[in-house]
């Protein structure tokens, strides 16, 4: 400790120490600085008193998610301090990280107890910005620590909407040790009701974890007299894994949710709102030379509309599978490899007005040979493989489901041949590669596909007669200076010849087929009769430099003579300007898929923690409805020590939601936020 002043009194055999004028106490060790006009001290009993007092104490950067921060120490100033061994106690006085003379913020209290490095406890705290007060706290906890975790009430949520009225929440955060917490939280709205959620974490070892999610509303409704609709419900999302005896590894993901007219309703990010399928495992898998073993439950529930119940859910209870990577079983020039994948389901479906047993049988038995030929760069791989499946159940003509058993026995041959790829170089900078393939597949004794139950992509395999024809060009560049070869340019174009146009009878005229045969080439419907080969399938990708690129992906359809589906974006950043555009449009015909034509934008100048203005704007177009769907303005200014965003939010999600919502938040770097703008929710 360092004590320096204009007058400074001493009395050894007491301890005593007086300071007058221009007192300084500086404790280095603990990064303390403190200056008054006078100050008292005994070093015996590490006890003073400082008279108009101001100083500074450490305060550790609480960097986070979406956490304002600043480096600046935790400034304090008062009438009188007492110093009792390492904390103080200041009165009359007030507390800021902002930079001094003229602090955006302070904290006023009578009383306010600072342990430097550890926390600040205010009484009767009065929070103003600039002079003006904002709120009035009889307790306010304020951790100085680089991790803090103490539990505690959290900042209330207060605010007002045009659909849910006046808007009033709180939660209390709860730490009972380092690797257990939980949040406990409550939100009224005046005109829907009462919300509220959970959430939970916890690190129980080294090697796991879980973390928990739980919301619901009770919702009074939308709407007026009999007309006055509720969409309450419910939502539940559990993560965790975990490492087990014997080298076995535990993962559960569940998700629970009650209705997607609650999630359109409430939920308030657009790609949460749009979400329509709901997923949840749990399982245990193990590794062990190049195989894999694997115990599941899985529950998945795809809604179809917002009405209720217009669901489809396919459990498997359980799901075992044991697969092998390629196993070697003959090195040399003519290799030969085994792949196997296997399963045994105990598997349910059930939607309106269809349902199959609680647990039907499914055995699945995949085992395949190939083997690798090259010569002058040419390489041939070959497959062999036998599919053997077992169903308990099987559909009948009529669409109902009969008990009566199903086998299906089918061998598949396939033959990829690459040719070796073609290059050129220009001018010692740019290099132009080809690279062309072929794959035939040929896939026979699958004579009942339309008695097939469908539960997964297992399901799917159709007799077929096809070869797939692909070819990637690159353009690679190289800069002179230092060397570096970056891809410059890609194009990718690959298209499937079948010469079996109605594969093996599995497809059905006038409707939509899903086939193993279409899925595993475009994610987009495209088989609805007969046909001799698929669209042409190409994505182009440009990245000249790092901070910027473009990608369009689409299927052009030659029996169309069109475009059915097409994909552009386009990002780009430049220091603090970001730009992303998006183009998305479906034009196939409504009986594979609906049509859609939307465009997204986003544009956005600045960063989380970036002094001065920051703004943004996102938003989803819809062309075919000619409607805005989600848009979202932020505006943000970010002193040295706090933030103050506006944000405008608009959803126009159907009947189920359509309203426009402003948002208002004071960020206080290293603290966190106040106002109806969560964090998690901000653009910046």
């Amino acid at each position: 400790m360092v004590l320096t002043a204009d007058e400074v009194d001493y009395n050894e055999q007491t301890g005593d120490a007086e300071a007058r004028g221009n007192v300084h106490f500086s404790h280095p060790g603990h990064k303390e600085e403190v200056y008054a006009a006078k100050f008292r001290y005994n070093l015996n009993t590490e006890k003073g008193t400082f008279f108009q007092v101001h100083g500074t104490v450490s305060s550790a950067s609480q960097a986070g998610p979406r956490v304002l921060t600043t480096n600046e120490p935790f400034y304090f100033q008062g009438e009188i301090a007492h110093k009792i061994k390492g904390h103080y106690v200041v009165f009359d006085g007030f507390v800021t990280n902002c930079k001094m003379p003229s602090p955006w913020w302070t904290l006023r209290s009578a009383r306010t107890t600072i342990v430097p490095g550890r926390y600040a406890l205010l009484r009767s705290s009065v929070f103003r910005l600039r002079k003006i007060p904002l709120f009035y706290a009889p307790a306010y906890y304020k951790s100085l620590e680089r991790v803090p975790r103490s539990s505690g009430f959290m900042t209330p949520n207060i605010g007002n909407s045009s659909q849910r009225g006046r808007v009033l929440g709180e939660s209390f955060f709860w730490a009972p040790s380092r690797s257990y917490d939980l949040t406990l939280g409550g939100t009224w709205f005046s005109q829907r009701g009462f919300a509220h959620q959970i959430t939970g974490r916890g690190r129980p070892t080294r090697t796991s974890y879980f973390d928990a999610y739980w919301f619901a509303m009770n919702d009074r409704g939308i709407g007026a007299g009999e007309f006055r609709r509720k969409q309450g419900g419910r939502m539940l999302t559990v993560n965790g894994a975990t490492e087990l005896p014997w080298g076995f590894r535990g993962v559960v993901n569940v998700n629970y949710l009650s209705s997607l007219e609650f999630r359109l309703a409430f939920t308030e990010t657009l790609n949460e709102a749009i979400l329509s399928e709901v997923h949840s495992a749990g399982y245990v898998t193990k590794t062990f030379s190049s195989f894999f073993l694997s115990a599941g439950l899985i529950r998945n529930e795809n809604f179809q509309t917002t009405e209720r119940d217009d669901t489809i859910v396919i459990r498997k209870l359980p799901s075992i599978e044991f697969n092998s990577r390629e196993h070697e079983l003959v090195g040399g020039r003519a290799p030969l490899w085994l792949t196997l994948d296997s399963s045994f389901d105990l598997l349910g479906r059930r939607q309106a007005g269809f349902r199959t047993r609680q647990l039907a049988e499914r055995l699945d038995f995949f085992p395949r040979l190939s083997s690798h030929l090259e010569w002058k760069g040419f390489h041939l791989v070959p497959t062999f493989g036998l599919h053997e499946t077992y169903y308990g159940e099987q559909l009948r003509s009529d669409g109902t489901v009969s008990g009566q058993n199903l086998r299906r026995a089918a061998r598949e041959v396939s033959i990829e041949l690459s040719p070796p790829p073609l290059a050129r170089v220009f001018d010692g900078r740019f290099k132009h590669v080809i690279e062309p393939k072929l794959t035939y597949r040929y896939v026979a004794g699958v004579p009942d596909f339309s008695r097939v139950l469908r539960f997964d992509e297992r399901d799917l395999l159709n007799n077929t007669n096809e070869a797939e024809i692909s070819l990637i060009q690159r353009l690679y560049g190289k800069r002179r200076a230092t060397g570096e070869v970056r891809e410059l340019l890609s194009l990718e174009l690959w298209q499937r010849r079948y010469f079996d146009t109605d594969f093996g009878g599995a497809l059905v005229p006038g409707r939509r087929n899903v086939l193993a045969s279409t899925v595993g080439l475009t994610p987009f419907a495209f088989a609805d009769e007969p046909r001799n080969y698929s669209p042409v399938v190409s994505v182009l990708r440009l990245q000249p430099r790092w901070n910027y690129s473009i990608e369009w992906r689409n299927d052009y359809d030659p029996r169309r003579g069109k475009l059915v589906n097409s994909g552009l974006t386009a990002d780009a950043t430049v220091r603090s300007f970001g730009l992303s555009l998006g183009h998305y449009a479906v034009r196939s015909t409504p009986l594979l898929t609906p049509p859609s034509n939307q465009l997204r934008a986003l544009v956005r100048f600045g960063a989380l923690n970036k002094r001065g203005f920051n703004t943004g704007f996102s938003t989803v177009y819809d062309y075919r409805v000619g409607i805005m769907q989600y848009a979202t303005t932020n505006v943000t200014y970010n002193t040295d020590c706090c933030g103050f965003s506006v944000e405008w939010r608009r959803f126009a999600l159907g009947p189920a939601r359509n309203e426009n919502q402003f948002r208002l938040a004071l960020s206080v770097a290293n603290v966190g936020s106040f106002g109806t703008l969560k964090k998690q929710e901000r653009m910046f």
